[in-house]
């Protein structure tokens, strides 16, 4: 399965001053979420990982590679990932969307396979879309978008899965649904690293964090050693009240 990891790396946001180096290592096996609040860089980053957006300084490793100097088709086998924002470029189908995934394994001109529409199939089934396989995507609601989107992810089998704000649009149910998926697939040896809004889901689910400070600093590391109140206090300016709920932290904004 694929690592990923970061030396000296500065991601490039306009107009603000270089913030703190990231050096990072997510390995196979791991959920890692990273946290901040609006405009400190969480999509940028992912980008960068991803090398759509080109670093400041340092650089990005992926499968011991730079993934700069990785061609797409051989990048996207290592990694995949669902964007916050999807626009539509043609009429498709919740299947044919699916199977999008499947092109990066693909020869140029070659047709799926029945081994490929089994794995779009499961995929759709495991995030609670098979039902709407015929149904035009652009026709769907934001939260099926998304659960599309993510069975798309699962489709193309990555080792590594980046995703920006996974549980968007999401009701409850599916919320939990997703997360628990997403850690499932770490289970079987994926790494798994997703921006998130939901401080309390990064909690249940994560099992490292990253938190993005708006002057650019950063911390790292298990979540454990992450979830202390006063970290995160500075990290989204706002006074928190911690409880314990099934075992794990909850933390509430204090009036």
């Amino acid at each position: 399965m694929t690592g990923l990891t970061t030396s000296e790396l500065i991601i490039d946001i306009p107009g603000r001053p270089s913030g703190q180096p990231l050096n990072l290592c997510v390995e196979p096996g791991q959920v890692w979420g990273v946290l901040g609040p609006n405009g400190v860089g969480k999509t940028t980053l992912l980008h960068t990982l991803a090398g759509l957006h080109q670093p400041r300084a340092g650089k990005v490793l992926l499968a011991e590679q730079p993934v700069t100097g990785m061609k797409r088709k051989q990048l996207a086998r290592h990694l995949g990932m669902v964007f916050q924002d999807r626009q539509d470029g043609f009429p498709a189908t919740v299947l044919e969307t699916a199977l999008i995934g499947r092109h990066p394994w693909m020869l140029p001109w070659q047709m799926e396979s029945r081994a490929d529409l089994e794995l779009a199939e499961q995929a759709l089934e495991a995030l609670d879309v098979i039902h709407l396989r015929d149904r035009l995507v652009h026709t769907l609601s934001g939260g099926e978008r998304q659960r599309v989107a993510i069975a798309t992810l699962m489709t193309q089998a990555p080792g590594l899965w980046l995703l920006d704000e996974p549980t968007n649009h999401l009701d409850l149910h599916h919320q939990v649904a997703t997360m628990g998926l997403l850690t499932g697939q770490a289970a079987a040896g994926h790494a798994v690293f997703m921006c998130l809004h939901d401080l309390n889901l990064a909690a249940r689910w994560c099992d490292h964090l990253l938190l993005l400070y708006p002057g650019g600093e950063a911390c790292w590391g298990a979540a454990q050693s992450m979830l202390v109140p006063a970290a995160l206090e500075q990290l989204y300016g706002q006074k928190l009240v911690t409880v314990e709920a099934d075992g794990a932290p909850v933390f509430v904004p204090a009036r």
